[in-house]
């Protein structure tokens, strides 16, 4: 099988670089541009299937790149992790308001998780749930999996057989595309972040 990773397009709280998690923000201008620009990037690609995140940044910038061709199928295991009461708040705001918890969070953001908000070993547990539906109901072809900076570096790290903790090593930009081969040995990360198909004023935003 081989795996496309999409991270959505840029949203206003990509830009003004505040936490999301599961706020439903909507793709920007710039954001619908960035899928139409994926869409055609993947338009030779034959594609069989396309999950995607039941968030309306993840999934608007699937069905622009399903162009009403290809089967496109929401799953909520595919939601970036849940940052609680800190989404809508920039990391200096939240160094303000919750300085204690952000420390606690930093120090081991395995098993703790911001004020109402999931762990990373949470979002690994479901990352690698629908990773291995995948592997199970996909055998061979190509899918393609549209979600969120989070999910997919945790899903890197899984394919590769790292630890779910090595996840911050990997920078996915905002419509970016990677891409893994698996095979019975093992997966091969073929290409990762690549923004080639966006202008260049947008390619590292």
């Amino acid at each position: 099988m081989k795996l496309l990773l999409v991270r959505h397009g840029e949203t206003d709280w990509n830009l003004a670089q505040r936490f999301q998690g599961h706020s439903d923000i909507p793709l920007n201008q710039v954001g619908l541009q960035q899928a139409k620009a994926l869409r055609d990037r993947l338009s030779a690609e034959p594609i069989e299937l396309i999950y995607s995140s039941d968030l309306e940044r993840a999934h608007e910038t699937a069905k622009i790149i399903a162009n009403g061709k290809n089967k496109l199928q929401t799953d909520s295991r595919l939601r970036e992790v849940h940052f609680g009461d800190w989404e809508g708040l920039t990391y200096h705001e939240i160094q303000e308001k919750y300085p204690g918890q952000l420390a606690a969070w930093e120090q081991d953001v395995y098993k703790t998780a911001p004020p109402h908000g999931e762990t990373l070993e949470q979002l690994a547990e479901h990352t690698r749930s629908i990773l291995n539906d995948l592997l199970v109901n996909h055998k061979a072809g190509t899918i393609l999996v549209v979600a969120h900076g989070g999910v997919i570096k945790v899903l890197i790290c899984l394919a590769l057989n790292l630890p779910a903790t090595l996840y911050w090593q990997f920078q996915i930009a905002p419509a970016s595309l990677s891409e893994i081969a698996f095979y019975p040995a093992g997966a091969i990360l073929n290409f990762m972040n690549d923004t080639s198909h966006l202008s260049p004023s947008r390619e590292s935003a």
